[in-house]
């Protein structure tokens, strides 16, 4: 567990749902919550949030937990920035998951997008209109400070327990702090040997801001869609496979135990049973500081969930946020 600036205490693994196919959703919830996991993260753009919930419904009415061991994250969708949808969106995510709150709501890409309705298209997405000529995303003027604030509303009326950002460089994050009622708790970030982020990990540090690390196996989610090449697979790394015969363990928990142990909550997806067991199994075995170097010296700050690269491949809208 990680104690958080507010304190709470967020668990240092988790079950992502990003690419989860809907029908495998719900056994996956309770075959996760049964091997252990008490970590659910979610987000309206995932699409499967219903069927989580469904997940969630049935575990809890099979005792397998109660609702205060579950820490479930959701995140606000990029058309939803304009502060009079935010709760309309968190309210949607709460239905759909069949909660009465939150543990963290993150704020999911600093990019904001024009609103699509609810009954026009839901999850919206990225395109504005998918039918158009030319489908593009549609930027839109919001101010990051006045979303946050209307997250901090929510926070308020006590539909979301914890609030947290993802995706910020540094200096947008040190602008939220600045001008925040309510200070983030988490950052959610890209995070894994081939992207270490050593400053952004010492500045959240600094300012007692848990991080959790997405894609934490780095690419084997984004080399189905084209997103990373296979010579990029940081399991299949010798440094990694190395140490994983040293220790007896897989590549996977090699890479998922350095993340944790840097401190970082690791969020891994997996539809497979065993992998799920094997995931959380990070707790009896540590690395040495040398192999935490080795791993750290695999850095090649290679992003592969950059809006800057794919928006424009995928979404024909060039949108930087990192440098």
């Amino acid at each position: 567990m990680i104690p958080l600036a507010d304190g709470g205490l967020f668990p240092s693994v988790g079950l992502g749902f990003w690419k989860m196919p809907k029908p495998a959703a719900p056994t996956q919830v309770q075959e996760a919550i049964r091997a252990g996991y008490r970590h659910l993260d979610c987000a309206c753009d995932y699409g499967n949030e219903a069927e989580v919930g469904a997940g969630i419904s049935a575990a809890l009415s099979a005792g397998l937990c109660r609702r205060e061991d579950l820490w479930v994250t959701s995140k606000l969708w990029n058309t939803y920035h304009e502060p009079k949808h935010v709760r309309a969106a968190c309210e949607r995510s709460l239905r759909d998951l069949r909660l009465d709150y939150l543990d963290l709501y993150l704020v999911h890409f600093p990019i904001a997008l024009a609103f699509v309705p609810f009954d026009v298209r839901y999850p919206p997405e990225w395109f504005h209109d998918p039918q158009a000529a030319a489908p593009a995303m549609k930027p839109i003027s919001v101010p990051y400070a006045e979303t946050w604030a209307a997250m901090e509303e929510l926070h308020r009326a006590g539909l979301v327990k914890h609030l947290g950002v993802c995706n910020l460089p540094i200096s947008m994050l040190r602008e939220v702090l600045t001008t925040c009622a309510i200070r983030p708790t988490v950052h959610q970030i890209e995070l894994h040997p081939y992207l270490t982020q050593p400053r952004m990990l010492r500045y959240c540090a600094q300012e007692k801001i848990a991080v959790t690390a997405f894609s934490p196996l780095g690419s084997p989610s984004y080399a189905s869609i084209g997103m990373a090449r296979p010579d990029e697979n940081v399991l299949h790394d010798p440094v990694v496979t190395a140490i994983a015969a040293a220790h007896r363990r897989t590549p996977a928990q090699i890479t998922l135990r350095w993340g944790v142990q840097r401190g970082c909550a690791v969020i891994p997806k997996t539809q497979t049973p065993a992998r799920l067991a094997e995931n959380l199994a990070l707790f009896d075995f540590a690395l040495t500081p040398v192999e935490m170097a080795a791993i750290d010296a695999l850095d090649r700050r290679r992003r592969f969930n950059d809006p800057g690269h794919f928006g424009e491949i995928a979404f024909n809208t060039f949108f930087p946020i990192f440098d």
